[in-house]
């Protein structure tokens, strides 16, 4: 089964799933891909959550509820939305483990920490062994990794993150965890007529 999970450290929803997600790669493999969820928003012609006024605040409580019940910690970073690409580049620089993922959301999401510029987040690269990160992040490896990753997710249909594709079918949210799960452990729910005739609704209208 191949798994495939695309996550921006932007998302405070991909913070929420990441220990779920963790505790499903140490059973079975799972291919962590760190992806610019700005590019999908401007590729699809949405706005992200926290650009449309009335939805930014609920999402921000919504967040720290769902935080509270998982019982995981929750400190907002200085500013939100911020820039992700220096947190998405330093990830896979210091090899995309899950040891750094781990790292950089703690150090967005549990201490509140920036991470929006080669100066901001220079210790946490220092703990992460990327002894120049100036140069890391700068490096074509990096940059191409981060772009293929985009371009997989483009091909997969991918819209938003964080995003569990497993065999190719999607599960978007930190609330579809559990439908993913279900999956996984048995991918015949999707074969169930009542799910095939979802394929074929009819759209009634179309908004222009």
């Amino acid at each position: 089964m191949n798994i495939r999970w695309y996550f921006d450290f932007i998302s405070p929803f991909a913070y929420l799933q990441w220990p779920k997600v963790r505790a499903l790669a140490a059973r079975q493999r799972v291919d962590f891909m760190p992806i610019l969820f700005a590019g999908l928003l401007d590729r699809n012609g949405n706005k992200g959550p926290a650009e449309i006024p009335g939805k930014r605040l609920f999402t921000y409580r919504h967040v720290l509820w769902q935080a509270q019940q998982q019982d995981l910690p929750l400190k907002f970073p200085p500013t939100h939305p911020f820039n992700p690409l220096p947190a998405l580049r330093l990830c896979l620089a210091a090899g995309n483990s899950a040891e750094a993922i781990d790292a950089i959301f703690h150090w967005l999401w549990a201490e509140g920490r920036a991470a929006d510029s080669l100066e901001a987040i220079a210790p946490l690269a220092a703990a992460l062994g990327v002894a120049d990160p100036t140069q890391a992040l700068a490096a074509a490896e990096v940059k191409n990794a981060l772009r293929d990753n985009f371009e997989r997710a483009v091909a997969e249909n991918v819209f938003g993150v964080p995003t569990l594709s497993v065999d190719g079918e999607l599960f978007w949210g930190n609330d579809a965890f559990a439908f993913a799960q279900a999956v996984i452990a048995d991918p015949a729910i999707l074969s169930a007529p009542a799910m095939q005739a979802l394929s074929a609704l009819p759209i009634g209208i179309a908004r222009r």
